[in-house]
């Protein structure tokens, strides 16, 4: 018997049938052993030592596969094709080793690029060692993110409150978004004029000529900057007579783009599926590991992490088949196209991204794929199919048109492109982020000396534009041109980001929150090095160099921990004064915007004698008057949050910060719309300074609910919290909607039930009400249940059981309602497939752990619902402590302290 380790139980399953009763195929289910969440886990003064905790979950794996390993033939490692891949195998082989489970037994390491019967009985007639050098990469990378995040992020809590976390790549990601969110705000539009004569020629066909030049000199985009300009260039030219001064038309060719590779994929499903980075990898992932095909799993496509664009020559010559049969000889180029990797730091040891089979059209699989798989993969092979097709053969033709009048003589220009033989754009495109994708218009047939007669000229004003926010696609591409971290990582930067509330997404676009842009102001101000794109580009360069042998990786540690630690050092000198100070000029643009009025912007509107300034506080920075406590002036950061123009004033005149609504029918008291320390917030009259006085009455903003959404009703509406929905079915008492500091929930007695993302506090109805409640009270809570149903896996064939993933205090996690069984930090919650949930909850079954009924929490009996058991206080206290300091999750369960850590260093 021959034993194969795998990632994942999906894979392990497929390829168990492709090898047959002589194998057994087991999963790791990811990493097995990570570094503890605990200061000294890499130690710099050990030469880097690394401590690795073997966890609950992964001894549990390294037993199973020890149990297969006694007396078989041969321990083959067959995790996935890339640095992380490498690792997990690097990892097994550690562990087994520490154990002495192996004795002799061989041990080889196989790689392959598609999870099809081909490839993978290719892939064993190939063994190698495990590479060491990729490893060494891994080790790197996995120390240096742990000495940053482990160093810095503590500096952010003390320093400045509020921050959560600061990361390697993720800090110069978010500091990209926050130097556009600058460009923007500080921009200066620039008017300009264009003037375009529509004229017709002798034959009568109309086309337009746009100004590019007057008496000899050339005209820029930009040069006619006032309309008088316009106005005289106007005049002259209906005065003038036209004249075709010449006619050139080039052949040209449009070449089709490289297959995908994982940065290009992330960015066309960005553009043209509206499907997050996060989400394209989730996708991708069952595409690889399968889906059922005829009655047998079948990979669909090729591993999705790669940076390389070329083909196997198999690939490539089936490609060329499917070409000629669906399109046609002539779109079958007389060369097979090779491509190469333009961006920096790329690894070309995979293949692209591509169709296993190019004969399996989408139309054919997309009754086996729900309906994101079926646009992933119908994206993926036009993409493939595209790249190896014929190039688009185009005629651009530029005609210059002479205007005279009188002595002077004004040029125009018109440009037009016709495609002559379609090619690849039969068949596909490449979708734009931000420019606009110019296709030439046909110009009709004219010849030099043709007169041509005026039908009219337009002057149209214009004025410059900011450059857009990024994107996720845009910004994916901005990281690979730069060299900023890994392809393979973008998605988990990208949501590290949002979700540590450092960005949101507006109309698909990135945009700072104020948190972000004080992290990134802290960082640039004090650790400048650290967040500069040649630095962290050059670091890559400096991984990419260990993992090809050519340096060692300790050596890259050394260098770079002994500038980083004297910084990290030279912190703690630091006071909140020079904290602020440092702040409030870097963000000034931002926090105190000019006024239309030319007067100060930091001048405080309350008092009007105090200075505004940025202040920390228990729950982070807020701007208030140097004048408190006297003046008890306060506001967000962003003056813009309800002014809605970003001047800092009101439309009404009010201070800043304050938006008249309206009065209240009812009391005849003023609605407004303020900008409190807190966030936005609705108040109802004004506060009294009279002792006793009773406060005014406030409602907070929901979440997602944006202050330019909100009106008068709305606000009165907001104000009337709680409402009565409904009535009990059983006791005939009232359920309320209300909200609270954790958001909009619904009330019945002491039962408290939280909405969910698609419920609206104003618009729930009453049965809905009574569903969440009557559910809360059945399955037993402490009142504020996690509000999100999950993620629906779909159906355990085995027991009958429906599973779902869901999110719990403690971190994702899979249920099917009867065993709750805690995610690995090696899986995503996004990506977890059925076969994987289904593995997770009958191992945490088989140990006895996870019961999700008839477990006593403080005296009451928890649900499915309730998420994976609490750990005691004192036991899980540390970890928790500790994976915070890091960013990372607190571990749902915690480990007997000598009997689950089981340490090995390397």
């Amino acid at each position: 018997m021959k034993v194969v380790v795998v990632e994942s139980p999906a894979k392990a399953k497929t390829i168990n049938k492709y090898l047959g009763s002589d194998y057994e195929v087991i999963a790791s289910f990811g990493h097995i052993r990570d570094l503890p969440a605990k200061d000294g886990s890499v130690d710099p003064e050990a030469d880097f030592r690394m401590i690795w905790e073997l966890e609950d979950r992964g001894s549990k794996r390294v037993s199973e596969i020890a149990r297969a390993v006694k007396g078989a033939e041969k321990l083959i490692l067959a995790t996935d094709p890339d640095r992380e891949g490498e690792a997990i195998s690097w990892h097994v082989l550690e562990a087994l080793t520490a154990r002495k489970a192996l004795k002799g037994i061989p041990v080889e390491r196989v790689t392959f690029n598609a999870i099809t019967k081909a490839s993978v009985e290719a892939a064993m007639r190939k063994p190698r060692e495990i590479d060491q050098a990729l490893v060494d990469a891994y080790l790197a990378r996995r120390a240096l993110d742990y000495l940053v995040g482990f160093n810095l992020s503590p500096v952010l809590w003390r320093k400045l409150p509020g921050a959560r976390s600061a990361g390697r790549v993720q800090s110069v990601a978010l500091r990209l978004v926050c130097e556009r969110e600058y460009e923007i705000e500080t921009f200066k539009p620039r008017e300009y004029w264009t003037l375009i004569a529509t004229l017709a020629t002798e034959g009568g066909a109309v086309f337009e000529a746009r100004l590019v030049g007057a008496d000899g000199k050339r005209i820029q985009r930009l040069d006619v900057g006032t309309g008088e300009e316009a106005a005289a260039f106007k005049r002259d030219l209906e005065l003038a007579t036209f004249q075709v001064a010449s006619v050139e038309a080039k052949p040209a060719k449009r070449h089709p783009q490289p297959p995908f590779t994982t940065s290009t994929l992330q960015q066309e499903a960005s553009r043209k599926l509206g499907m997050a980075p996060a989400q394209t990898m989730r996708v991708a992932q069952k595409l690889y590991e399968g889906v059922d095909v005829g009655g047998e799993t079948v990979g669909l496509i090729t591993y999705m992490r790669t940076d390389g664009v070329d083909m196997a020559p198999e690939a490539i010559a089936d490609a060329r088949r499917v070409i000629g049969k669906e399109f046609g000889d002539r779109y079958v180029p007389s060369v097979p196209r090779k491509y190469t990797v333009k961006a920096k730091n790329a690894q070309e040891a995979h293949e692209a991204v591509r169709p296993t089979e190019m004969g399996r059209l989408p139309k054919q699989v997309a009754r086996m794929l729900d309906p994101e798989q079926a646009k992933l993969y119908d994206l993926i092979w036009t993409r493939t199919i595209a790249s190896q097709m014929e190039s688009a053969e185009l005629e651009r033709t530029t005609i210059d048109v002479t205007a005279s009048v009188g002595p002077r003589r004004i040029d125009l220009r018109a440009t037009g492109q016709v495609v002559k033989f379609d090619g690849f754009l039969t068949l596909y495109q490449e979708g734009k982020d931000d420019e606009e994708d110019e296709e030439g218009r046909r110009l009709p047939p004219m010849k030099a000396g043709e007169a041509l007669r005026r039908e009219r000229i337009a002057s149209t004003q214009h004025f410059t534009e900011p450059p857009p926010r990024y994107s996720e696609a845009s910004l994916v591409k901005r990281m690979e041109e730069l060299g900023i971290g890994r392809p393979s990582t973008y998605a988990a930067v990208l949501q590290t980001l949002r979700d540590r509330e450092y960005v949101k997404i507006e109309k698909k676009r990135l945009q700072p929150e104020d948190k972000g842009r004080l992290v990134t102001g802290f960082l640039e101000s004090f650790f400048k090095r650290y967040v500069e794109y040649d630095f962290t580009a050059d670091l890559e360069g400096q991984l990419d160099r260990v993992s090809n042998a050519e340096i060692d990786w300790r050596a890259v540690l050394r260098e770079f921990w002994k500038d980083f630690s004297a910084a990290v050092g030279e912190t703690k000198e630091l006071r909140v004064t020079d904290v602020l100070e440092a702040l409030n000029g870097l963000l000034g643009a931002h926090i105190f915007p000019e006024k239309q009025d030319g007067s100060n912007p930091r001048t405080c509107p309350t008092c009007g004698a105090g200075q505004l300034s940025l202040k920390l506080g228990k729950y982070g920075a807020f701007v208030g008057c140097s004048n408190y406590p006297e003046c008890k002036y306060t506001r967000q950061l962003s003056a813009s949050g309800i002014d809605g123009d970003g001047d800092g004033s009101s439309a009404d005149g009010s201070q800043p910060g304050t938006r008249v609504l309206g009065d209240d029918p009812v009391t005849g008291l003023p609605v407004t719309l303020r900008d409190g320390r807190f966030g936005p917030f609705l108040q109802l009259g004004e506060a009294s300074t009279e002792k006793g006085a009773e406060k005014p009455k406030r409602s907070s903003l929901p979440k997602g609910l944006s202050p330019s959404d909100v009106d008068l009703a709305k606000a009165l509406a907001l104000l009337a919290l709680p409402r009565e929905v409904a009535r009990h079915p059983e006791s005939g008492e009232p359920i309320l909607a209300n909200l609270g500091r954790f958001g909009p929930y619904v009330q019945h007695g002491k039962t408290y039930a939280n909405l969910g993302k698609d419920d609206d506090v104003l618009e729930i109805g009453g049965n809905r009400a009574i569903d969440l409640i009557v559910a809360k009270e059945q399955g037993g809570g402490r009142g504020r249940p996690s509000s999100d149903p999950g993620r629906a896996l779909g159906k355990d064939a085995a027991s009958g059981r429906d599973l779902v993933v869901k999110a719990g205090k403690y971190g994702p996690y899979v249920t099917d309602g009867d065993v709750n069984a805690t995610l690995p930090k090696s899986m995503s919650a996004e990506a977890l497939t059925l076969e994987e949930g289904i593995g997770l909850v009958n191992a945490k079954r088989a140990s006895g752990g996870g019961k999700a009924t008839g477990r006593k929490v403080r005296g009451r009996t928890a649900a499915a619902g309730d998420g994976p058991k609490k750990p005691a206080r004192k036991a899980a206290a540390k970890p928790a402590k500790a994976a915070a300091k890091t960013g990372a999750k607190a571990p749902a369960k915690a480990p007997a302290r000598k009997a689950a850590a089981k340490k090995t260093t390397g």
